[in-house]
């Protein structure tokens, strides 16, 4: 179980690193904004689940809707996990993005994916490595 836990740990890193691509890209370029989109969904998805992972394993913490991302979040921000209350918002822009078929949303949120989000998750990678030290 312990090496689900760093495996899940080591995939928002590495979707985390694919996400720092579109800090340098076009965001013009319907490839790239496709792609910006996928991966903050997917870094986001799986940084929630980390954020559970933690609560669950290391912390103990058990009385909280733990397939709910909502909650995850309030639980992660009540236990000092994340300090910020801008990943309601990021949910929100995920959930927003899930529904945004002509792309219009994704132009949108770019910027703030790219220069609001993406520094929020490397700073929840920085701030909670020390789960995963071995």
């Amino acid at each position: 179980m312990e090496n689900k836990f760093i495996n899940r740990y080591n995939t928002f890193c590495k979707s985390l690193s694919n996400l720092a691509k579109s800090k340098t890209a076009d965001s013009k370029t319907d490839f790239v904004l496709e792609g910006t989109v996928l991966n903050f969904s997917l870094t986001f998805d799986i940084s929630w689940k980390v954020m559970k992972d933690i609560l669950i394993k290391k912390m103990g913490i058990l009385d909280f809707a733990v397939g709910s991302p909502r909650e995850t979040l309030q639980q992660a921000f009540t236990n000092g996990i994340i300090d910020d209350d801008t990943w309601l918002q990021m949910l929100k822009s995920r959930n927003h993005l899930s529904h945004d078929y002509d792309g219009t949303f994704a132009a949108e949120k770019f910027q703030d994916i790219i220069n609001i989000y993406y520094p929020l998750f490397e700073k929840f990678k920085n701030d909670v490595a020390k789960y995963y030290k071995q």
